[in-house]
C-alpha cells in the first residue's frame, strides 16, 4: 500500500509521510521545495525556476549544485517513497498531488509562518501567495475535507408546537428545543444543527421531506406542547429524516408553577435516549450489511459503541470500522482521536499482541488529529489519554487536558480524565470534583460504565469506600469485562473489609486477564507511585493476585 504525504502549508510548515516509517521533513529549504512543487500546476516545476527562487540567480552553477544536493538528501529522508512521491527529469521535478493529503485550511495560519529563509525569489514568491490565498485553496478543496463527507450523524431538535394553553407556550416550547440542542451538542458523537435553523424552518414547515432537505439531517426530534389542568405536557417524538419512521415517543410533565425546576432531569433523560437510540440503531443497520454499504457516520457511531462493548469481537471489530472511517475522512481530526483511544484501550487492557506498535500507533493517531486540527478539543484529550496511560507522561497529560478545557470548557472527557489525574496524585477531592462535573456534562455518551469506573476511582483516592463501591459495581452492571472496573472493585471491597468478596473478584479478573501481576502494575500504572497505587497494590495480594 502506497503512503500519502502529509503537506501543512498555513502556519507551521509540516511535511510528513503519513504511513509506515513516518518520516518527517525538518530542513527549511527541503519542506520549501516541496511547497513549491505542491503550489504548482500539476505539482511540476522547471529545475530553473527552483533554482532561482530558493537559491538565487547569481550563480547558476551554484543553484543547480544545492538544488541536486536537496533532492538527494530528500531521497535518504523518505527512502522508498521518494520515488513515489517526486519524479525528477534532467529539466523538472514533479510531485504525484494524487499522493498528498493537505493539512489544516487556508485561514489557519499564515502561509508558510516562519519558515525562515530571506533569498530574495522565495520571499517575493511567499508575498505573492499570501496577498491572494484563492491560488491555493483549490487544493484544499480537492483534499478529502470534513464537508465532504459526514463522520458523524446530524441532529436538530425543532421547537415543540403548542396546541393548547397560552402563547407563553410557544416560548417554553422553543426553549425546550434549544436545551435539547445544547445538551446534545456536548457529545462528541455527533454533529447538531444550530436551533437557530431549526427554529428559523419550524416557522414555514415540519414536514419529514423538508426537514430533511433543508437541514440535511439523519435524525430530528419533534413534537408538541400544551397545558391541561395546571399541568404542562410535552410530548415528543424521535424521527429517523431518512424514512420518516418514529424511532420512539415519550411524554414528560409537570405542574405548571414548578415546571422549570423539575424539567432538568426529564430532559436528560431524553437526551440519554437519544444516544442510546442512535447508538443501538447504528449497531442493528450494520449487522447484515458489508462496511462499504455502510454511511460514513455509521462507521464512528459503530465503531465507538463497539470499543466500548464487553465482548472482545466486538472491540476487534470496532478498529474495523474506524480504520475505514479514517480512509473515508483523512482530513477529520476526531476519527483519528477516536482511532487512537482504540489503540490506548487495547494496550492499556492488555489485549495487544504488540504492545510497542500499539504504542506508536495510538501516538501517532492522536499526533495527526492534533496536526489536522490543533483546536479540537477532543483530540487534545486524547492525546493527554494516551501520554497518560502509555507513557505515564501524567505531565503532558495534565497540560493537554487543561487546553482542551480552555479550548472547550463542556468537554466532559477533559474533566473525567482530570479527575482521573487528579486521583493518580492522591488529590481526592479534586478528583470527585472534576469527576462529577464531567458526569453532568456528559448525559448521553454509550459508555457510561467509564464514567461510573473513572468516578469510582476518584472515591478511591478520597478513600470514600462505600461511594466508590456503589458506583463501579454500576459500571460493572453494563461492562462486566472491562478490566479497570475489577481491578477497582477489588480494592474497594478490600478496605471495606470484605475479604471473601474481593478475593472472589480477584479470581474473576484472573480469568479475564491470567497473565495480570501486581509487579507489572506497579511498573506500568500511573498511580503506581502514588499512596493510590500504593493501596491498590496492597489490596490486589491480599486478594490473592500473584506478586510476580
Amino acid at each position: 500500500m502506497t503512503n500519502k504525504l502529509d503537506i501543512s502549508l498555513f502556519g507551521s510548515c509540516v511535511v510528513r509521510v503519513n504511513g509506515k516509517g513516518g518520516a518527517e521533513v525538518k530542513g527549511a529549504k527541503h519542506r520549501a521545495l516541496f511547497a513549491l512543487l505542491a503550489t504548482a500546476p500539476l505539482g511540476r516545476r522547471t529545475r530553473s525556476y527552483l533554482q532561482r527562487t530558493l537559491w538565487g540567480s547569481s550563480c547558476y552553477d551554484g543553484g543547480r549544485q544545492n538544488l541536486r544536493r536537496a533532492l538527494s538528501d530528500l531521497r535518504s529522508i523518505l527512502g522508498e517513497d521518494f520515488d513515489c512521491f517526486v519524479t525528477c527529469t534532467n529539466s523538472d521535478v514533479e510531485l504525484d498531488l494524487s499522493l498528498v493529503n493537505f493539512l489544516g485550511a487556508p485561514g489557519a495560519g499564515s502561509f508558510l509562518e516562519g519558515i525562515g529563509i530571506r533569498d530574495q525569489g522565495f520571499a517575493e514568491w511567499v508575498a505573492a501567495m499570501r496577498a491572494d490565498a484563492s491560488q491555493i485553496a483549490a487544493l484544499y478543496r480537492t483534499s478529502p475535507r470534513t464537508e465532504l463527507g459526514r463522520p458523524l450523524p446530524r441532529i436538530t431538535a425543532l421547537p415543540f408546537q403548542r396546541v393548547m394553553g397560552g402563547d407563553n407556550l410557544r416560548v417554553l416550547g422553543d426553549w425546550l428545543a434549544e436545551e435539547v440542542c445544547r445538551s446534545l451538542s456536548r457529545s462528541n458523537l455527533m454533529s447538531v444543527i444550530s436551533h437557530l435553523s431549526s427554529r428559523a424552518l419550524a416557522k414555514r414547515t415540519t414536514d419529514i421531506v423538508d426537514v430533511r432537505k433543508e437541514l440535511d439531517v439523519d435524525y430530528f426530534v419533534t413534537g408538541s406542547i400544551r397545558e391541561m389542568g395546571g399541568r404542562i405536557i410535552v410530548d415528543m417524538d424521535f424521527v429517523d429524516a431518512r424514512d420518516g419512521s418514529i424511532l420512539w415517543t415519550r411524554q414528560i410533565a409537570a405542574a405548571e408553577n414548578n415546571f422549570w425546576d423539575n424539567i432538568s432531569e426529564s430532559l436528560n433523560g431524553t437526551v440519554r435516549a437519544i444516544g442510546r437510540t442512535i447508538a443501538d440503531e447504528t449497531i442493528a443497520y450494520m449487522r447484515d450489511r458489508p462496511i462499504p454499504a455502510l454511511d460514513d457516520h455509521h462507521l464512528i457511531i459503530g465503531g465507538v459503541s463497539l470499543m466500548h462493548r464487553p465482548k472482545f469481537r466486538d472491540f476487534a471489530k470496532s478498529r474495523t470500522l474506524l480504520e475505514e472511517a479514517v480512509s473515508r475522512a483523512p482530513m477529520v481530526a476526531e476519527t483519528h482521536a477516536w482511532l487512537a483511544k482504540w489503540y490506548v484501550l487495547s494496550v492499556f487492557n492488555g489485549w495487544t499482541t504488540d504492545r510497542e506498535g500499539d504504542t506508536q500507533r495510538a501516538l501517532d493517531s492522536s499526533s495527526r488529529a492534533l496536526d489536522i486540527n490543533p483546536d479540537s478539543s477532543f483530540s487534545m484529550v486524547i492525546d493527554g489519554f494516551a501520554h497518560n496511560n502509555l507513557l505515564q507522561r501524567m505531565d503532558v497529560a495534565s497540560q493537554r487536558y487543561d487546553a482542551a478545557i480552555d479550548i472547550n470548557p463542556n468537554e466532559s472527557l477533559s474533566w473525567l480524565l482530570k479527575g482521573a489525574l487528579h486521583a493518580f496524585q492522591d488529590a481526592g477531592s479534586e478528583a470527585i470534583e472534576a469527576s462529577e462535573r464531567a458526569c453532568s456534562l456528559s448525559p448521553i455518551d454509550p459508555f457510561g460504565y467509564f464514567y461510573d469506573c473513572l468516578s469510582s476511582t476518584a472515591h478511591l483516592a478520597a478513600e470514600e469506600y462505600e461511594q466508590a463501591l456503589e458506583l463501579i459495581n454500576r459500571s460493572l452492571a453494563a461492562n462486566d469485562r472491562h478490566l479497570s472496573s475489577i481491578r477497582t472493585q477489588i480494592i474497594a471491597l478490600h478496605f471495606l473489609d470484605r475479604g471473601e468478596d474481593a478475593r472472589a473478584a480477584a479470581k474473576k479478573l484472573l480469568r479475564r486477564q491470567p497473565e495480570f501481576r501486581v509487579k507489572d502494575y506497579s511498573k506500568a500504572h500511573p498511580s503506581a507511585s502514588a499512596e493510590i497505587g500504593k493501596r491498590a497494590m496492597e489490596a490486589f495480594v491480599a486478594s490473592g493476585i500473584p506478586m510476580e
